[in-house]
């Protein structure tokens, strides 16, 4: 009985240690070096008709923080995208903006840019707040580009 106790033990030990080689492993290939660029997916959907007002509140706030940001390197690019027809209104977006941050912790600045940027804060408070008023479907959606060629993604 102890020797099956003994050898049950082995193989639970085995078969742990294995199960956490592998979580090990999958989890280093999932995580991508600080040296890769961190891709988020910035999506809006407007109320109908008031896109240009909404654009405006996202420049002057928005735009002008990703451009200090980049100007300070933790944004590397950003892209602005709006669509060249039209689709169903429930697959209508107004405006796509994709980031490549520098990594994923230079992502986090952007809130102390804003401060340095606006010191009326309760202005941006109160126009920030009119831009949400007018979004009526946003998503951020963190993306990775991949190689179709290589092996493993």
């Amino acid at each position: 009985m102890s020797f099956l106790s003994t050898k049950t033990r082995r193989i639970l030990l085995l078969l742990g240690l294995a199960g956490l080689a592998i979580g090990v492993r999958f989890a280093l290939a999932q995580s991508s070096p600080k040296s890769d660029p961190y891709i988020v997916e910035w999506v809006y959907r407007v109320k109908w008709g008031h896109q240009d007002e909404f654009w405006q509140i996202f420049k002057k706030y928005q735009i002008a923080t990703l451009d200090k940001e980049k100007e300070l390197g933790s944004v590397v690019k950003y892209e602005v995208f709006r669509p060249g027809l039209h689709t169903s209104e429930d697959q209508r977006w107004d405006y796509r903006i994709i980031i490549y941050y520098k990594n994923v912790a230079s992502s986090s600045g952007g809130g102390s840019i804003e401060r340095q940027l606006f010191p009326d804060q309760e202005t941006l408070k109160r126009e920030e707040n009119r831009r949400w008023e007018l979004t009526e479907v946003h998503w951020d959606l963190p993306i990775r580009q991949i190689d179709p060629n290589a092996a493993g993604d």
